[in-house]
């Protein structure tokens, strides 16, 4: 019990198991001093729990007559812990009606001192993370896809695709993903007999079955899902080499964007674009030296670029006089 946290709440536990108890007897069970004793009680009384001390010969330390300790009993640091986690959640693609009723649950249990410095980092905490809506998946799906795939059962999915066509399949679930707001789920499904990614707001309904399965040794969800997304199908196939090391172009270019292998010299971009022109700016945007290997229409889109940044840099300011500072005080 050496974390001063740990004694104040076996403190608090210690009073609420007797009526009440004296200093020198709490203070022999929490293995302190009786001066230490009294902090605890004043730190209790912090957090809004009402510690009565008596003074004197037969003095001691309990609880105000008919307090109830609410269900939970969060620290600081642990009350800021949830109430950011579930702030966060908002924007992360969790369920907002769920995050909302726990973060007000959460509040009302505080005791008042700590519920309104709660409220205040609510009140003031601004995020740059836009809140992404229509992409949390439901609750149960998630819950039976994670205990699914840790005790190794298939699962009957009923699921939606991007064209809001219905199908059903059995999948063996190998993990779920987090990526960039949205959950995904990874496995072998029985309907394609591949390793396949599913996302999990498309899920409409997801039914634990009796039979198990073995995981390879090679399964790795994260890498399967950032693989998948990257080959997403598009319009052109492109591949272009890049005069950067290997470090470099994964610190600028996500997996889940373009797969990046050493080759001659540099990096060897494979990726799919629907929109040469996207792709134009994108190379630009990365500032390193670079080949095109295919396909051939993409040089014409970035001399497009070029001529249009060229014709840009070359229009003369209106106001030549604008943005100067002003001449000081001679």
């Amino acid at each position: 019990m050496s974390h001063p946290t740990t004694r104040v709440l076996t403190m608090l536990e210690l009073l609420q198991a007797n009526h009440r108890m004296g200093g020198a007897e709490l203070a022999r069970r929490l293995e302190v001093d009786e001066r230490t004793v009294r902090r605890y009680a004043a730190r209790l009384g912090d957090l809004g729990v009402p510690v009565v001390a008596e003074r004197g010969r037969y003095g001691g330390y309990r609880l105000t007559p008919g307090f109830k300790l609410p269900p939970l009993m969060l620290t600081d640091d642990e009350a800021t812990a949830v109430v950011l986690g579930l702030l966060a959640g908002r924007r992360i693609g969790l369920p907002a009606g769920a995050t909302e009723s726990a973060l007000a649950k959460v509040q009302r249990v505080l005791p008042a001192a700590l519920r309104e410095r709660v409220q205040a980092l609510e009140e003031t905490l601004g995020f740059t993370l836009a809140a992404r809506d229509g992409t949390a998946p439901a609750t149960a799906a998630l819950l039976t896809l994670a205990a699914a795939a840790r005790a190794r059962r298939r699962v009957r999915l009923r699921y939606r695709s991007w064209r809001d066509a219905e199908s059903e399949r059995d999948l063996d679930p190998y993990g779920l993903v987090f990526h960039s707001g949205r959950w995904y789920v990874t496995g072998h499904d029985h309907r394609s007999g591949e390793v396949r990614t599913f996302r999990v707001d498309r899920v409409l309904a997801a039914e634990p079955g009796t039979e198990t399965y073995e995981v390879p040794d090679d399964a790795d969800p994260v890498r399967q899902v950032t693989r998948a997304l990257a080959a997403v199908p598009y319009a052109h196939d492109v591949e272009v080499l890049l005069e950067t090391s290997l470090d470099e172009a994964r610190r600028r270019v996500p997996p889940s964007v373009a797969t990046l292998t050493r080759a001659g010299g540099g990096v060897l971009m494979s990726t799919r674009a629907e929109h040469l022109d996207g792709m134009a700016r994108m190379l630009a945007g990365l500032g390193w030296p670079f080949v095109v290997h295919r396909p051939d229409e993409l040089r014409a889109h970035i001399r497009d670029l070029a001529r249009v940044l060229t014709e840009q840099a070359a229009r003369p300011n209106p106001n030549p006089g604008a943005g100067r500072p002003a001449p000081g005080p001679p």
